[in-house]
């Protein structure tokens, strides 16, 4: 299998940001459970989406 074609690259992606989608949900869950605002939770949310979209990204280009 070709790891550098366009479909493969787009399919890695998608991965990544699913993985991103549910560490923030489970973030803004947790924050949620903690008692915080609903803004403060969405902003938990936020930088773990970020956070664990930058690592991941970071990962696969670091092993590409």
């Amino acid at each position: 299998m070709n790891h550098t074609s366009p479909a493969f690259l787009l399919l890695v992606l998608a991965v990544a940001v699913l993985f991103s989608t549910i560490a923030a949900a489970v973030a803004f869950a947790l924050a949620r459970w903690e008692g915080t605002t609903v803004p403060a939770a969405l902003t938990r949310g936020g930088v773990a989406f970020a956070a664990s979209l930058t690592l991941c990204c970071a990962l696969l280009s670091a092993i590409r």
